[in-house]
């Protein structure tokens, strides 16, 4: 997997990515022209007007982020307007095609886990890259993205880390927080904490489940385009989730987009039993948290996921286990069954 190094202003951070990924931030806009108009029967010129009120938006509210997708667009050699699309995919089709996933926080007496397995088509695997952020104001960054996009998942110098969920659920709102551009904001915070108040006091521009943790601490922000709720550790320092919503939101009606999405959270759920029990008062290695994102029981609707079958084109592209207290993580690419490259991502 490649890594692009970016360092200076929010315009320099750009321009590397863009210059450095030039070919796969083209290939990322190609990727999503062609998804847009076979899943959500929406052609290109009407995606950029849809996106027009996003950049304005941007720009206005979040000047930083603006910059930094200027500096990709002219790195990339792109026009502006298809980069914002790339970094409001999520909110573009209001939530009607998003990637599925499954993630855990687990805190034990040693060790602060944030995991996750990140599901969707295999064409864009080629498109995956490793962003190493050093900026001028904030804490140095580490994450997987899709080319293009400023924000994703990963973790930070002071042990922040997040992970993402996909959830349909109707709506969208522009002068909310891209859910990427959140995940940007969740990386570049000293705390789980103050990530997880920012996101749910700004709001997201459309659905999703955001799970922000340090190495004391998890949150898991569920958001719609109008609502935000959030969900705490139980008491055994666990968070799970998958692709659906948990918790009650009201006048929202989750749209159960993923079929196996309740199967995927009754079997981590499940797992973390056994393994709690197997592991005793130590708890889980990263081995064996790497071990449940390798679950294949109820197949096909297991947590390693498979693009064939009856489940639709998504597929397991990479699994992520981070370790906060050490500020590490181990990211797998390809499926946890069949992995291609094995990257670290230390401090």
């Amino acid at each position: 997997m490649k890594t692009i190094h970016c360092y200076g202003t929010p315009y320099e951070l750009g321009s590397a990515h863009g210059v450095g990924a030039k070919e796969m931030v083209q290939r990322s806009v190609s990727f999503y022209k062609k998804m847009f108009a076979h899943t959500c029967k929406l052609e290109w010129p009407v995606v950029r007007t849809i996106a027009e009120d996003w950049k304005r938006e941007i720009k206005q509210k979040w000047p930083k982020y603006y910059s930094e997708i200027q500096g990709i667009a002219d790195g990339s050699q792109l026009p502006l307007i298809d980069i914002v699309i790339l970094n409001i995919r999520t909110e573009i089709a209001f939530g009607m095609f998003n990637d599925g996933c499954t993630s855990l926080y687990w805190k034990t007496n040693r060790y602060s886990f944030l995991a996750q397995n990140w599901d969707w088509m295999e064409e864009q695997k080629q498109n995956l890259l490793v962003l190493d952020i050093v900026s001028d104001t904030g804490p140095r960054i580490k994450m997987i993205t899709e080319a293009g996009i400023i924000g994703k998942i990963g973790l930070n110098e002071l042990g922040v880390g997040v992970c993402l969920n996909a959830i349909k659920a109707p709506g969208c709102d522009s002068s909310r927080l891209p859910v990427h551009l959140g995940l940007r904001a969740v990386l570049e915070s000293s705390s789980a904490d103050a990530a997880a108040r920012q996101l749910e006091e700004v709001g997201l521009g459309a659905s999703a489940h955001i799970l922000i943790a340090d190495q004391e601490n998890a949150f898991g922000v569920e958001a719609t385009a109008r609502t935000a709720e959030c969900i705490q550790t139980d008491g055994q320092g666990q968070i799970f989730h998958a692709n659906h919503l948990l918790l009650p939101h009201r006048g929202v009606v989750d749209a159960n987009w993923l079929v196996d999405s309740p199967m995927r959270q009754r079997r981590i759920e499940q797992l973390a039993l056994e393994y709690g029990a197997s592991t005793g008062k130590e708890g889980p290695t990263m081995a064996d948290i790497m071990d449940m994102l390798d679950d294949h029981k109820g197949f096909p609707y297991s947590i390693c996921r498979y693009e064939e079958g009856p489940l639709g084109m998504d597929a397991t592209l990479f699994s992520i286990v981070m370790e906060l207290r050490s500020k590490g993580a181990t990211v797998r690419l390809g499926r946890p069954c069949q992995v291609e490259e094995t990257i670290n991502l230390d401090f």
